[in-house]
């Protein structure tokens, strides 16, 4: 042992003899107080007879082939987005209505979507094509996005089975943006409630052979203006007479 640390241990040494003195903390176990009783979940409404049918069918997302529209090679890389939203808009509306006018207007927009680039400059609305592995099964999923007339986006999700287009997901709401993390879609919605968004977590469900929403969620919005800290009130300063300096 050198010298440092020989020094070290007696210096520990003597540290301990002077606790063991009692010059302070006698010490051994302290109680921390009364330890809160742990409740387990009430049921509320037991008796109650479970629903027939669900409220509404948020979620019950299924899968949906595209016919007309092959994929060369299984690889959506090589199908044009645009040609794979308009086969999917003639067969399959998605949460839109045919006879609704929105639905009407978006399928008359694609037309101004040409490859060769003679259509009406910016007036196609499927955005800008993503491409990520949301199935797990080592290839590319194709992630389109679609702007309607009404302010929200269209969302689509395309895999491929069997040389076979096939939708995966579809959504349209008010977004205020998407990300990818890993295998997910988390898509961000406008809330009706002043301040906050909604947060949906889209994953692959196996079973349903599907994206469903695997979390939903509504938040403070990051945007929205923070509470206003109230400033400390100034101390009042010495008068005259305080000071010692009155008549």
């Amino acid at each position: 042992m050198n010298r440092s640390r020989l020094a070290l241990a007696a210096a520990f040494v003597a540290f301990a003899a002077l606790l063991a003195g009692g010059c302070g903390d006698p010490g051994g176990l302290r109680s921390a107080g009364a330890t809160p009783t742990a409740e387990g979940p009430t049921r509320l409404w037991p008796d109650r007879p479970p629903p027939s049918a669900p409220a509404e069918d948020y979620g019950a997302i299924e899968a949906v082939k595209v016919t007309g529209l092959a994929v060369p090679g299984g690889d959506l890389h090589k199908v044009d987005p645009v040609d794979v939203v308009r086969a999917d808009f003639d067969e399959n509306p998605g949460t839109y209505e045919r006879s609704d006018s929105a639905y009407q207007e978006t399928v008359e927009r694609l037309k101004d979507c040409a490859s060769d680039d003679s259509g009406k400059k910016g007036a196609c609305p499927v955005l800008q094509a993503y491409y990520r592995d949301l199935t797990g099964d080592g290839r590319d999923d194709l992630i389109v996005g679609v702007s309607t007339p009404d302010d929200n986006l269209d969302i689509r999700v395309y895999a491929e089975e069997d040389r076979q287009l096939t939708q995966i997901m579809e959504m349209s709401d008010a977004v205020l943006g998407v990300e990818l993390a890993g295998r997910d879609l988390i898509i961000r919605a406008v809330s009706s409630l002043p301040g906050y968004e909604y947060h949906t977590v889209w994953s692959w469900d196996a079973h349903q052979k599907a994206m469903l929403p695997t979390s939903d969620e509504i938040i403070r919005s990051s945007n929205a203006p923070r509470p206003k800290t109230p400033r400390p009130s100034p101390s009042p300063s010495a008068s005259p007479s305080s000071s010692g300096g009155g008549r």
